[in-house]
């Protein structure tokens, strides 16, 4: 189905990577609701596994020597003419750059277009009583916070801007519609992107306990990065 030539129900692309996470030159896990902000090399290669199984990973890109330069849904949707990330997917920039490129996935799709959770968008979807639980914008905030505490270089709410949501279940009806709904990762599934470019990542492993996104309860997730394709 499609919209406009826009696919709403996309190609399954399933791709087992030949990397072994015995080779990575970095390994961590960050924890439910935690945010984490690594800078990515050209040239390397990054894996984000869910341990658990139905975690939402919100993630937003940025060019790491401009980063007014950050991923865009809009053209990356329009350059694949897909709603769905999957593998071989392009992550295009605000200034139409490539900034990674989806090269092994196991889940079979992840979402553009939910946004980040935060305290405004939880008070309005759900209730004036969760305003003090956490969101994702919260953590974001705080990568950036702690990037520019590092770098040097200023990141603040302001560059707050379109994120993916990896593994996340947004299901896109023909007249636009969203719904937030059950995820369709599973324990161990991951998503594997080569850097294009030298490109700043900043993650929130999403705390939402609202809707069934994270199957109601947030899990771990694992980072691993590669410097060399795999012999």
């Amino acid at each position: 189905m499609n919209v406009q030539g826009i696919e709403l129900i996309p190609e399954t692309m399933l791709q087992i990577s030949p990397r072994r996470s015995e080779d990575a030159v970095f390994d961590q896990v960050v924890l439910a609701g935690d945010s984490f902000v690594h800078e990515i090399e050209r040239g390397q290669y990054i894996r984000i596994v869910d341990l658990e199984g139905n975690q939402a990973v919100d993630t937003l890109f940025y060019n790491a020597h401009n980063y007014v330069d950050r991923y865009s849904a809009q053209d990356t949707i329009r350059t694949q003419g897909s709603v769905y990330l999957t593998t071989g997917t392009k992550l295009i920039s605000t200034l139409r750059h490539t900034l990674l490129t989806i090269v092994a996935d196991t889940c079979g799709r992840h979402d553009t277009l939910g946004g980040a959770c935060s305290a405004e968008s939880n008070m309005v979807r759900y209730d004036i009583e969760k305003r003090s639980m956490h969101a994702c914008r919260q953590s974001f905030l705080k990568g950036a916070m702690q990037w520019s505490a590092i770098s040097g270089h200023e990141l603040n709410k302001f560059d707050l801007t379109a994120n993916i949501n990896f593994f996340m279940n947004v299901p896109v009806q023909p007249a636009g519609k969203l719904s937030f709904e059950d995820g369709v990762s599973d324990a161990g599934k991951y998503v594997e992107l080569r850097a294009e470019m030298d490109t700043l990542m900043i993650i929130s492993n999403c705390p939402q306990l609202n809707n069934p996104c994270n199957a109601y309860n947030p899990t771990p997730v694992r980072i691993l990065i590669w410097d060399e394709p795999a012999s």
